[in-house]
């Protein structure tokens, strides 16, 4: 039997849970069998509880990771407001709507995390209260608790935004409520 180190095992359980992000945001966390799974990272079956106590383990660990990643990405936008605006534009745009593979882990999966166990539903929690406080210190530098409320709403609003263009058949309606979801987000943070 093969031995590996403790890096290799921290690589290769991190690319199951990239793999498994995915394919969730794209399958649904109940449309994805561990088989799939770890045929997507390049694994037996056989090797998934070497990582993961159960599948509702690793959604918790995918949630986890997807929603610290988006975090970590708003980071590289310009400050402030200029760079609430690029998001808006970015997050309710046509490609991210029609990729939801590689897109944010909420529109893509929040109806099922509600059906989640309470180890998912808090790594939820964390994730979406780090995403509220990324856009309250941009709409409020000086004092990012004020503007929490209001950063509660956009979040919100995004989100629903993206999962109403996404369940739309006509491309053209479908494109219509994410250019009004913009004109309204940015009218509901100036």
């Amino acid at each position: 039997m093969a031995r590996y180190t403790k890096e290799h095992k921290q690589v290769t359980r991190q690319r199951i849970i990239e793999k498994a992000g995915h394919r969730f945001k794209q399958d649904g966390i109940d449309g994805s069998g561990i088989s799939t799974l770890m045929s997507d990272a390049g694994l037996t079956n056989g090797a998934f509880y070497a990582h993961f106590e159960s599948k509702d383990d690793l959604v918790a660990n995918v949630v986890a990771d997807q929603l610290r990643t988006q975090v970590a990405r708003y980071g590289t936008l310009r400050h402030g407001r200029p760079g609430l605006e690029d998001l808006l534009r970015d997050y309710l745009s046509p490609e991210h709507r029609d990729h939801p593979g590689v897109g944010c882990p909420s529109a893509a999966l929040l109806d099922e995390i509600g059906r989640c166990g309470d180890e998912t539903k808090q790594a939820y929690t964390d994730g979406a209260r780090a995403i509220v406080e990324e856009i309250a210190a941009r709409l409020a530098p000086e004092d990012p608790r004020s503007a929490r409320g209001k950063a509660i709403g956009l979040f919100t609003m995004m989100v629903g935004t993206l999962q109403l263009s996404r369940a739309l058949s006509d491309r053209k309606f479908a494109d219509e409520v994410l250019e009004q979801g913009i004109e309204n987000a940015l009218t509901f943070v100036r």
